[in-house]
């Protein structure tokens, strides 16, 4: 496999397999009457997504999600920078009988079948029909679909979150090694949302590469390897989910019984009384706060190092760089 640390100017930083590299891939749309207006909605992004993770890419509307993966699908071409999905250049037609594609907005032909629509996806990818036999009830399983009210009732007779599922089946038809999916939990209920969830966590354990797109940060935070946050057609960060919320400060969550409450809401401004005891966030030093609590005759049951959640750290980094609302 080609990557572009075989190239002149790009040293390789990551032992594993990369599936997905890009290297200051740029992309500027011309707008206005006279097309003599630009606008940059991908600038110089650079990131690698490695063989059997879950990646995760983030941001506000508008923020150029939607662009870098349909540059990456070879749906658009760059304005600049170069980039390879498994380790062909992007466009190649070869790779795109290995990739599977979930659209936000995907266009479904009402009056298909859940079957019908899912064997006309198999007939693009030319799957035998012994092996659709097999693939397309497997598929309709795995996604919820299997009664057999649903295989048989017209799609223009879908509710959102059954278009949603059958769309995600069709990303799967052809077995692909990448999927790629945009907004992969929009319309769907929390059962729904829980069910896709389960379906990634699958699609990783079965070594397949997951990228995707979401506003959902709780449930990224539970199925992603990595994440990316860009903003304004801009990578500004990348990592693990514990690298990036990991806190630069040690902060504490504290959970005890007993104690004068004036005495520890000096320390845990946030205190929360619940049943018998006590819990929130330790402001101060810890030791100090331990003497405190022997004199006063108190009981700490548990102290752990705090961390922000993924929408915590999300907002704060758009707050950082002047984004306060999404376009």
């Amino acid at each position: 496999m080609n990557t572009l640390a075989d190239q002149p100017g790009q040293l390789a930083t990551d032992e594993r397999l990369p599936v997905v590299e890009t290297l200051e891939l740029k992309k500027v749309y011309r707008t206005g009457f006279w097309m003599n207006q630009k606008i940059e909605s991908l600038k110089s992004c650079s990131l690698s997504v490695y063989q059997g993770e879950t990646f995760g890419l983030l941001g506000p509307n508008g923020a150029g999600k939607t662009t870098l993966l349909k540059t990456l699908l070879g749906i658009v071409r760059p304005t600049s920078g170069r980039g390879l999905l498994l380790g062909c250049p992007l466009g190649d037609l070869a790779v795109k009988q290995r990739i599977g594609y979930l659209p936000e907005n995907a266009y479904f032909y009402d009056f298909l079948t859940g079957w019908e629509f899912l064997q006309f996806a198999a007939g693009l990818f030319k799957i035998p029909a012994s092996v659709q036999r097999q693939r397309i009830p497997q598929l309709l399983e795995l996604v919820g679909l299997a009664q057999s009210a649903a295989r048989k009732k017209q799609m223009r007779q879908y509710s959102k979150g059954m278009l949603q599922r059958i769309g995600m089946a069709q990303a799967l038809i052809n077995d692909p090694d990448v999927v790629f999916l945009d907004e992969p939990m929009s319309g769907l209920d929390p059962m729904g949302r829980r069910q896709m969830r389960e379906i990634i966590l699958s699609l990783r354990n079965a070594g397949k590469t997951v990228f995707f797109n979401s506003h959902v940060l709780a449930e990224v935070e539970q199925i992603c390897d990595r994440v990316a946050i860009l903003a304004q057609g801009e990578l500004i960060c990348i990592g693990s989910i514990d690298e990036l919320l990991q806190s630069s400060e040690d902060a504490y969550q504290v959970k005890g019984i007993g104690g004068n409450m004036d005495v520890l809401k000096r320390w845990v401004p946030n205190l929360t009384l619940e049943n018998d005891g006590w819990h929130g966030q330790l402001q101060g030093e810890p030791q100090e706060f331990l003497a405190t609590l022997r004199l006063m005759g108190a009981q700490l049951i548990t102290m752990q190092l705090a961390r922000p959640s993924l929408e915590e750290f999300f907002m704060h980094q758009l707050q950082q760089r002047g984004i306060t609302s999404s376009s």
